[in-house]
């Protein structure tokens, strides 16, 4: 459910979402190698257009994802769509332009605005203990409510453990709806990774409270909350929080897939029940829409400037995630090849992977292949990569390049 867009530690259901996942940070427990450029020819490509399309290309034929899609939004709004290999292995459709995907820990980034809205209004408090809004529910072996702070959920630094890391195999819970609070259960019956604020460690059961805050605070539900809040007052057309149960991915869309192990045949797993990923992990969205939205949210137009300033507020994040990496409340900073930072999450969840990265002046890139884990052992991930690349190119786009939706 996240980094990953960006990696932490991988769950045996393989997802950001699933270990460190729903996001990128992703799925069974060893690190993923991250590699910080893309080879020669792609970092000497003329522009961004065509290093963009030579990254793709190098997804899909030497990394072996079926497919991989990309989406760049450049200073003035403008954007344009990529994609390369196919959407299903069976019967070698193409790709559909800007298909929706499972977003995967994306979703913290949505997770963690609305919590800050209601932060900016008055209705919660960053450093007061989640214990003030979920009075005596977060108990465990060394782990105590009235010590955990909401800034440390948001943040990662609770040190409440990651209850993906008990679910087990991802096939025997692909088709089961698993509530929030049975999943925080599976996370309290295991003792504390270390004490509130001295360390780092990314966990999706985080964001399980998170999602519970929020639901608690406003009395609707969190899928309601994300639509309104975020959603709905960007124009995020192709957004969307699945329903309870619905398996499905609705719009155009390229499939899904998930090897049996490393190297292995490729299961498509497109159909599966996201509720276990929940605030964590469980969104749908496109790459030209994940760009719409962090590039409205760094812009200010999700949170007023006092809460934005907080959300950037960050920690290293090196030991789960890759170097440089520094997590905020929801949001991840990452040095780039050609100076400044970029700005996103990205995401993995069994059959999709994406990586997104946004700089102060606009520039956006989003990237998602086909498959999680990968299909091929040891792969760097070219994906984000890719969008270094891309951003120290200029991020130029084309003048035929459609306006964003």
């Amino acid at each position: 459910m996240t980094d990953p867009a960006h990696q932490v530690r991988r769950s045996r259901a393989s997802s950001w979402c699933g270990r460190r996942g729903i996001a990128t940070v992703t799925v069974t427990a060893a690190a993923l190698a991250l590699s910080g450029t893309l080879p020669t020819p792609a970092a000497q490509a003329r522009d961004s257009g065509e290093a963009v399309r030579q990254g793709l290309h190098r997804l899909v034929e030497e990394d072996r994802f079926p497919a991989a899609l990309a989406a760049t939004t450049g200073r003035d709004g403008r954007t344009r769509n990529y994609t390369a290999g196919v959407a299903d292995l069976t019967t070698g459709a193409r790709v559909p332009v800007d298909g929706q995907v499972r977003a995967g820990s994306n979703t913290k980034a949505f997770t963690a605005t609305v919590v800050l809205q209601l932060v900016g209004e008055g209705k919660v408090a960053l450093d007061a203990p989640i214990e003030r809004y979920l009075p005596g529910l977060v108990r465990g072996e060394g782990i105590d409510g009235r010590r955990i702070t909401v800034r440390q959920l948001l943040q990662h630094t609770s040190g409440l453990p990651d209850y993906l890391d008990f679910m087990g195999d991802f096939s025997t819970y692909r088709h089961t709806y698993l509530q929030p609070r049975a999943l925080l259960d599976l996370a309290l019956a295991h003792k504390a990774l270390f004490a509130p604020g001295t360390r780092w460690s990314y966990s999706n059961t985080n964001y399980l409270l998170a999602g519970l805050l929020i639901e608690r605070v406003t009395g609707r539900s969190l899928a309601e909350q994300i639509t309104r809040r975020v959603i709905d007052r960007i124009g995020l057309r192709h957004t969307a929080f699945p329903g309870v149960g619905d398996e499905h991915i609705r719009e155009a869309h390229p499939e899904g897939y998930f090897p049996s192990k490393p190297g292995g045949p490729l299961t498509d797993v497109t159909e599966l029940d996201p509720g276990w990923a929940w605030a964590a992990g469980q969104l749908l969205s496109t790459p030209s829409d994940l760009n719409r939205f962090f590039t409205a949210l760094l812009g200010g137009r999700l949170l007023r400037p006092a809460q934005l300033a907080e959300m950037r507020r960050t920690v290293p994040a090196e030991s789960g995630l890759w170097p440089g990496a520094r997590y905020g409340l929801g949001l991840i900073s990452t040095p780039l090849s050609c100076g400044g930072v970029m700005w996103g999450h990205g995401g993995d969840i069994p059959g999709y992977r994406t990586r997104t990265g946004v700089t102060a002046d606009g520039r956006g890139v989003t990237v998602a292949v086909t498959a999680d884990p990968t299909p091929t052992p040891k792969t760097p991930d070219h994906a984000r990569s890719l969008l270094d690349t891309t951003l120290c190119t200029g991020a130029r786009i084309p003048r035929q390049a459609r306006p964003a939706p």
